[in-house]
């Protein structure tokens, strides 16, 4: 096994790269009225309400997980932190995503299942 390099291994994290959310200026470019209804959904939806924004967050999180999008996993675990979630919080966040991911995988199974 060798060794890779460092260009070689930036080539293979670098989808998931923080930096690259700055492209979405690329996007505003070219589309902006939808990203303009895009960024201005994002803030009303995460916007402090009836539920709160920390377990807006915490909600965020669990979706980001089961979608398994880094960005978002990154973005809202940081925003959970800033409006005070706690360790535990975000532990038990993971764990009902987990839950829903693997109930869903149980309750779709059943499509596989014979009847007898």
């Amino acid at each position: 096994m060798t060794n890779a390099t460092t260009t070689e291994m930036d080539q293979k994290t670098s989808l998931y790269d923080l930096t690259n959310l700055e492209k979405m200026k690329t996007l505003a470019t070219h589309a902006p009225e939808a990203m303009k209804a895009f960024v201005a959904f994002d803030r009303a939806a995460l916007a402090a309400g009836v539920i709160p924004v920390k377990y807006k967050e915490l909600m965020a999180m669990a979706v980001a997980f089961t979608t398994q999008c880094p960005y978002c996993i990154e973005l809202h675990t940081n925003k959970a932190r800033e409006y005070g979630a706690s360790e535990a919080e975000i532990a038990e966040s993971v764990l009902v995503a987990a839950a829903l991911r693997a109930g869903a995988a149980i309750t779709h199974g059943t499509h596989a299942m014979k009847v007898i």
